[in-house]
């Protein structure tokens, strides 16, 4: 459905000398969602999942450079094609719920985004299916509380039909119920042959739905694994970063990872969790690694058995 194949974006601007500088925030990115599957993109603040997001769709800021190739349904995603696919056939859930249109009741709002069916009929259902009051659909964005707006934005990309859809942090924000029938949501999805990209820092959450998580850190994929992967002390992972991240969980061992993830304009010339990492060699140091398969899943690390 989806195929990202080195993906790199940069932004352009000028400093104080009025000099143009360049700031590289995703490098050579690899990443691929079936049809019929839950992809979780997992990683810290900064990492580039909301910059991921936007490059899918193309709505990068003027400024920004885009290299790499973007495949849907196999064929190229130019310019021209992301502007008459998005909000049909790709739907992005996105992270603000200021995207709702401040002047335009909601209702009418998840109604304009029904394509396939009757678009009453289907704002009706989603309303209900998220435990919204019908009166709800009168009402105007600012009268609604923050996990209200949310619910909205899922309602507004679940009735829109779409083969491919982007949600950037859907969940903060809801009670437990309504996360769990959100991600329940999702999951019908990719049962009907949706293919679902799930944008999160709460690991946990993905791991209760996700079929792959792929670990996003300073701007690359570091580890795609399968869900079952993330077991026990992590032997299954592939990659040092995401075995911390596992280990680093409350319901884990609670381990802090020393350090801090670069920043999009810090020097970089070999792996860029080296720095952190205690298995670096003078290799780690030097040479960016390739993205390779692993034991049934993909790691850019030069040392990964």
């Amino acid at each position: 459905m989806l195929d990202i194949r080195d993906l790199s974006v940069r932004f352009s601007r000028y400093d104080r000398s009025l000099r143009q500088v360049h700031t590289n925030v995703i490098h050579n990115l690899q990443l691929s969602l079936q049809a019929g599957e839950i992809v979780a993109v997992v990683g810290s603040s900064g990492s580039g999942k909301s910059l991921l997001a936007h490059a899918i769709l193309g709505i990068l800021p003027g400024n920004a450079e885009v290299t790499g190739c973007i495949a849907f349904k196999g064929e190229a995603l130019t310019a021209a094609r992301q502007r008459r696919l998005r909000g049909r056939e790709i739907a992005l859930i996105p992270q603000s719920v200021q995207y709702l249109d401040p002047l335009m009741r909601v209702g009418e709002q998840v109604r304009q985004a029904a394509r396939l069916g009757d678009p009453a009929e289907l704002q009706v259902n989603a309303f209900r299916k998220y435990q919204l009051a019908d009166i709800v659909a009168q009402w105007f964005p600012f009268q609604l509380s923050g996990g209200m707006a949310r619910k909205v934005l899922v309602s507004t990309a679940t009735v829109s039909g779409a083969r491919l859809v982007i949600a950037d942090e859907p969940t903060p924000g809801l009670d437990a119920p309504a996360m769990a029938g959100t991600l329940g949501r999702f999951r019908q999805l990719a049962d009907e042959g949706c293919a679902v990209m799930l944008i999160t820092h709460d690991i946990e959450a993905a791991l209760s739905v996700a079929d792959r998580i792929a670990v996003l850190y300073a701007g690359t994929v570091l580890e795609t694994a399968r869900t079952r992967d993330f077991a026990g002390e992590g032997e299954g992972l592939r990659h040092p970063y995401t075995k911390a991240l596992w280990n680093a969980l409350p319901s884990r061992r609670f381990a802090a990872l020393p350090g801090a993830q670069p920043l999009p304009d810090a020097p970089q010339a070999g792996c860029a969790f080296a720095p952190r990492c205690a298995e670096a060699t003078a290799q780690c140091l030097a040479l960016v690694p390739d993205m390779r398969a692993v034991r049934n899943g993909e790691v850019r690390c030069h040392h990964a058995t």
